[in-house]
């Protein structure tokens, strides 16, 4: 073969190889800076950390939900799973309630007209509780895919399933009325985590991540990321502390209350 047919064969093959590396979209949407369906770059907010209190480190945080002046929470981690009521100052474990088993781990909560919804992550359970006794659900739904994170508009369950999935719930029946899918304007947005509804957007924690996003509920679009790095100090890092995931909001003072898995802390940011 000569010179100019090894040259021609190079380049030839240079060609391919740059199409093959390139035939995902989800992949350029993600790494190119470039508009996604004419969706705009979401704002970026600094929300200032105003207040930090107590938490129990043995919470393996699956769903916060503050409530009437009450903070709930849902762990996981299997036979650790539970179900808690805690005093938001002092971070004092107030009711608590064992409902995993080697095979039930619990996930994310939302309370809608003084009910409470407790998914579960893989077992397709959705556990229903009075306010008055957390120790036994009075119901039980069917839930068909992974159980994440979930939240209410006042009228419906809104659920993740660490897809780039939002699924608008009946809560009298548990049947999906619409989904709509995560975006941002550099692509589709997988690992939607806790969930919280706030002022008519849904915020979401993106899981193994510090951020939290702001989504229009009628659009999926991102409208709003705001990322929270070093919320911990090196001190309060133990070998067991894990990763962001716990969204409540507490309308009366126009705050957010983030944690994670084991987290020593609990921290209130102010919102605008």
């Amino acid at each position: 073969m000569n010179t100019l047919n090894i040259r021609f064969l190079l380049l030839f093959c240079t060609i391919c190889v740059i199409g093959c590396g390139t035939s995902s979209n989800d992949d350029v949407d993600h790494n190119l800076n470039t508009s996604y369906a004419g969706i705009p770059a979401p704002k970026i907010f600094d929300y200032p950390v105003i207040a930090q209190q107590f938490h129990d480190t043995s919470a393996f945080t699956q769903g916060l939900q503050y409530y009437k002046g009450i903070l709930y929470e849902s762990t996981g981690d299997y036979a650790a799973s539970s179900l808690r009521k805690t005093d938001r100052k002092t971070g004092k474990v107030m009711e608590k309630h064992i409902m995993g088993s080697n095979d039930i781990f619990g996930e994310g909560i939302t309370i809608l007209h003084d009910t409470l919804y407790q998914l579960t992550w893989t077992n397709h359970i959705v556990y229903v509780y009075t306010l008055n006794n957390l120790a036994t659900p009075f119901k039980t739904f069917n839930w068909p895919y992974e159980g994440w994170g979930i939240t209410n508009n006042g009228k419906e369950l809104i659920i993740s399933d660490g897809s780039a999935n939002l699924y608008f719930v009946t809560p009298t029946d548990f049947r999906v009325q619409n989904t709509v899918r995560v975006t941002d304007n550099r692509g589709i947005i997988p690992n939607i985590n806790e969930l919280e509804y706030v002022k008519g957007k849904i915020y979401a924690n993106v899981f193994q991540t510090n951020d939290i996003i702001e989504i229009d509920p009628e659009s999926g679009h991102v409208t709003g990321k705001i990322t929270l790095n070093n919320l911990l100090t090196p001190e309060d890092i133990k070998y067991n502390t894990d990763v962001m995931n716990g969204i409540a909001y507490d309308s009366t003072t126009n705050t957010l209350l983030i944690t994670g898995k084991r987290w020593p802390k609990l921290f209130e940011l102010r919102l605008p």
